[in-house]
């Protein structure tokens, strides 16, 4: 049998990608000036974002009395303004951020941050409303700038291998400084006379230290000079979608993310009411689930890069759909029955055993929606064309922002429909089970990383080494022995792009199997003499893979071994090398022969546990082979001399 798996491959070259910086995880990125100055540039402007809004919702909430904007709807008004320049400039800031440096925009936009503050400045002291307002907006506006060169700039400077780590500091950086702007602001506020002078000092100083920070940030030159902005934003939106749609893994990811976005802002807007009239507690019972959140959303981002081992890994997206199902459904029951209190103070609040079981699935649901997101934005980020990568995040903004909008109108439906907030909670966690199901069918490549994922972590403790030798971009042939029916799940769980394989006509009759590997797209051959027409239409679709700069995989032995010996290797790849020379790298997997899948001692998957779960398997590539050193001989004596090496 010569075998076959599918999706788009990365078409991006980073700059960094040639010779990746080796580092022993993702905090060592910190140490690094292409990584730590734009790190700490996005984390004191996300910080400074949320110190001054939250500040100001108490200012207008507790101490100035507004008869035009009340209390009641003050978190409403600053939110939808804030929100507002993300659907209006979204579009031009994409464009901006592919045509000029990114570098040169983050400066600009630290500039127009310290700008901002200053009026904000006055406008605490002086308690005008209106101004603050204005300037609610304006940095709603430098959000929607900043945004898409914050994740158009780590493709530029981090590897595949670091771009998960990345990613994961970066979501984490993000709610870290979410959360401690917000105690700040709520802290400094509510200092008696000097609180609203405080905030204003606190404001410009964070502004200008980020302007320092920035000014360390790499230079990050423009990946489409050439362009020509179009400043309508509504024929420019739609051109960003159309963009993205043109990758279908790309456009449904930025439906996931958007997705996510919804759900999460159903819990923040949420928790005061859920801690006022479900758990019985206090505002600082609100405070501390907006801390446990941001924790366990910081700790699943960071955890991304552990499970992935550093590769951009979206077999990590189903597993956080499935944990942000099971948590949120499990706080629905959790919360029910809590005995009734006046008002639990903090200290009272967390001495309560049933409270516990509340706090751990918050904290577990927003654990895996950051195993759910990280790797969607390095997906997005690996995945689009380097001219039009920041067009393409505009748009997701976009879709993030009327997610949000219609998570609030819908909320607010639902509860004014008689629904409790527990009641949401179940509603949205039955729904994230059906929207992840959907986008796993639609797009496959996730469900099938996701079982790669598991086999490689659960069934088998599974071992790489010289993946550095699978190719980060363009076409190549991967050639290996062939030892069980889940070689080719292996190997997609091996490498970070997307693989297709020439596989055997009658594994597709399997029952499980045959459905697994139809979904993959894998492409079905039999021999010659039996059907010539699948025969050549497997050579034609192989080179159609080539032709479109992907990976294929052939098992040349011709079938699974049924000695564990290595086999003659048939001609296959010769044929494709005549129409596309392209690199040709040797794989060994080893260590698979007696386990379940093998056909060690007979019939295949006919005695369950053979080996046990966890028995360790590996996989070694070697050096790619230029096209005219190829022969099924020699392909045949490097395969051997990989089975043979030990780590």
């Amino acid at each position: 049998m010569e075998t076959g798996l599918d999706v788009d491959a990365p078409r991006v070259v980073h700059s960094s990608e040639t010779a990746p910086r080796a580092h022993p995880n993702q905090f060592a990125l910190l140490g690094q000036r292409r990584f730590a100055p734009f790190f700490w540039t996005q984390f004191l402007g996300a910080g400074n974002d949320n110190l001054f809004k939250f500040a100001f919702t108490v200012l207008v909430t507790y101490e100035l009395e507004v008869s035009w904007l009340p209390p009641s709807l003050a978190g409403l008004v600053i939110g939808a303004l804030f929100i507002l320049p993300f659907l209006l400039f979204s579009a031009t800031s994409g464009q901006l951020a592919d045509k000029f440096d990114k570098t040169v925009l983050i400066r600009f936009v630290k500039w127009l941050e310290i700008a901002v503050m200053a009026l904000a400045g006055f406008g605490f002291v002086t308690a005008n409303v209106l101004v603050l307002l204005g300037c609610v907006f304006l940095m709603g506006l430098h959000s929607t700038l900043f945004g898409p060169v914050k994740y158009a700039y780590l493709p530029q400077h981090l590897s595949e291998r670091e771009l998960t780590g990345g990613n994961g500091m970066v979501e984490m950086g993000t709610f870290v400084a979410i959360l401690l702007g917000q105690v700040a602001g709520g802290l400094l506020i509510a200092i008696p006379q000097v609180g609203a002078s405080y905030v204003a000092a606190a404001c410009i100083g964070l502004a200008v230290f980020g302007r320092a920070t920035a000014q360390a940030v790499p230079a990050s030159p423009s990946t489409d000079p050439g362009l020509r902005i179009n400043w309508n934003p509504v024929s420019e939106t739609w051109r960003n979608l159309k963009l993205a749609h043109d990758n279908i893994v790309v456009f449904r990811s930025l439906l996931g993310i958007s997705w996510m976005w919804f759900f999460g802002a159903v819990f923040l807007a949420e928790f005061p009411s859920f801690a006022k009239e479900v758990l019985h507690g206090d505002e600082h019972v609100a405070s501390l689930l907006l801390v446990v959140f941001s924790v366990g959303i910081g700790t699943g981002s960071l955890l991304c890069e552990v499970l992935s081992r550093r590769h951009v890994e979206i077999g990590l997206v189903p597993l956080g759909a499935i944990g942000m199902s099971v948590f949120s459904i499990d706080l629905y029951f959790a919360s029910r029955g809590l005995a009734p209190a006046t008002q639990y103070t903090l200290s009272a609040f967390a001495v309560q055993p049933a409270h516990w079981r509340v706090m751990a699935d918050l904290a577990l649901l927003s654990l895996f929606a950051g195993l759910y997101s990280v790797p969607m934005y390095a997906l997005i980020q690996m995945r689009s064309q380097p001219s039009h990568r920041a067009r393409i995040i505009a748009a997701n903004n976009i879709l993030n922002a009327l997610f949000m909008i219609a998570s609030a109108v819908i909320v607010g439906l639902l509860l004014k429909a008689g629904l409790s907030v527990p009641q949401v909670f179940l509603l949205v966690g039955l729904l994230n089970a059906v929207v992840a199901f959907y986008i796993f069918m639609l797009v496959p490549e996730y469900l099938l990383r996701f079982v790669a994922f598991v086999m490689a972590r659960l069934v088998y403790r599974f071992k790489v080494r010289g993946d550095e030798n699978i190719p980060a971009e363009g076409a190549a042939i991967l050639v290996c022995n062939h030892v069980s029916f889940v070689d080719p799940v292996l190997l997609m769980a091996a490498s970070p792009r997307p693989i297709r394989f020439i596989m055997d006509h009658e594994i597709f009759k399997l029952p499980v199997l045959g459905w697994f590997f139809g979904l993959a797209k894998a492409i079905p051959i039999a021999p010659q003499k039996l059907d010539a027409r699948v025969y050549e239409q497997a050579f034609a679709r192989a080179r159609a893979v080539l032709d479109g700069g992907d990976l294929l995989c052939i098992f040349p032995e011709g079938g699974i071994t049924k000695t564990g010996e290595l086999g003659e290797f048939k001609g296959g790849v010769m044929k494709l090398l005549e129409s596309n020379p392209v690199p040709v790298v040797p794989l060994a997997l080893q260590n698979l022969w007696g386990s379940f899948f093998s056909r060690a001692g007979g019939k295949a998957m006919s005695r369950p546990f053979r080996r046990g779960l966890f028995s360790r398997v590996s996989l070694v590539a070697g050096d790619p082979v230029a096209p005219p050193d190829v022969s099924p001989a020699r392909l045949r004596e490097r395969v051997g001399v990989l089975l043979a090496s030990r780590a």
